[in-house]
């Protein structure tokens, strides 16, 4: 079985890895699509995420879905075959279960990270033991390369959850418009935003967000920028300190933030005064927890979201794929295809 192994800073290879067996409350997925993330890019370039440093060979992917290939013992409510899409989070909610934060209990494992030891593997690969609670079954009329955006929106509706009601009716504005921040940026529209601005260097991005209903296109590149500290809502996508400063500036007086890109660890020079002066309120974003059943049900009922997969690669081509997904300029959401 192959899969998409990394073994330090540029180090990414193809190899053979054991093929495994589900075991008691257990099914054994064969990979059809995964995404690959930010945090997959970085453990590539820089043998690390973060302070989660790679110290042995560590299967990447988190964004995965695929076919049920064998249910272990005591499993029922699945049948092989069957698509679905794979919660990466070790505990992780029951699906229909109701929030309880349980993303932010100490301990834990998500799929593909080197925060573990010994680390714990991702999907990237031809077959994938999960514990079955990990499984969301996917809609028959939902294609699974489309589904393979399950996890991503899952994380821009948990961000934009944080905001709860004051969404509706809202003067929004995005920066950054990677996978995130154009999957943001469309919540933002379901959720009844009343306009949404998105801001970005790279035109390309730029014309998907368009393409998703944004109303106003704000290229970086071109000197351009909002228009005034007029917006109710600002969100921060991008995770880079002069992305954040431009979101605070850009929010009117007792107006929100969401922090959802992750901004580097070490300190970053941001002028925080408006915070008070202006009595902001910011919201900070992790992950998510239950919001992939409602990604899966937006994912089947707005088939235009499909056009933030810029790329889709085979797997013999994974660093190919992983070279396109670095370059903002030509790609959105890059795609590894492992099965139909």
């Amino acid at each position: 079985m192959k899969a998409v192994v990394v073994r330090g800073a540029m180090d990414l290879r193809i190899e053979q890895t054991p093929v495994a067996t589900a075991g008691a409350g257990q099914v054994l997925v064969a990979i059809s699509y995964g995404g690959i993330c930010g945090s997959d890019l970085h453990y590539w370039q820089y043998g690390a995420n973060g302070s989660f440093q790679v110290r042995e060979p560590l299967v990447l992917g988190h964004e995965v879905v695929g076919r049920v290939a064998q249910l272990g013992p005591e499993v029922s409510g699945f049948a092989l075959g069957d698509p679905v899409a794979i919660h990466p989070a070790s505990p992780c909610p029951l699906p229909g279960a109701a929030p309880s934060g349980l993303h932010l209990a100490a301990g834990g494992s998500y799929l593909g990270s080197a925060s573990t030891t010994p680390h714990t593997q991702g999907g990237l690969t031809g077959n994938l033991v999960v514990q079955v609670e990990q499984l969301r079954a996917l809609p028959a009329e939902l294609e699974l390369r489309t589904a393979a955006l399950a996890e991503p929106l899952a994380i821009a509706l948990h961000g934009v959850g944080r905001l709860g009601d004051a969404v509706k009716g809202a003067r929004c504005f995005v920066s950054g418009a990677g996978p995130i921040g154009l999957l943001a940026a469309a919540v933002l529209r379901f959720r009844g935003a009343a306009h949404v601005a998105i801001s970005d260097l790279q035109p390309r991005a730029l014309e998907v967000a368009g393409a998703l209903g944004a109303d106003e296109l704000i290229n970086i590149a071109e000197g351009q920028a909002p228009s005034d500290a007029g917006f109710d809502i600002g969100i921060e996508a991008a995770g880079a300190p002069r992305s954040l400063q431009t979101v605070l500036g850009a929010v009117r007086r007792a107006g929100s933030v969401v922090q959802l890109g992750i901004l580097p660890r070490d300190p970053s020079p941001v002028g925080l005064a408006e915070l008070g002066l202006r009595e902001l309120t910011v919201y900070g974003s992790q992950r998510f927890e239950t919001e992939l059943d409602e990604a899966i049900e937006l994912l089947a009922a707005h088939p235009e979201l499909e056009q933030v997969i810029s790329h889709v690669f085979e797997l013999e081509d994974a660093v190919s794929a992983f070279e396109m997904a670095a370059d903002s300029a030509k790609s959105s959401k890059v795609l590894i295809h492992l099965a139909d």
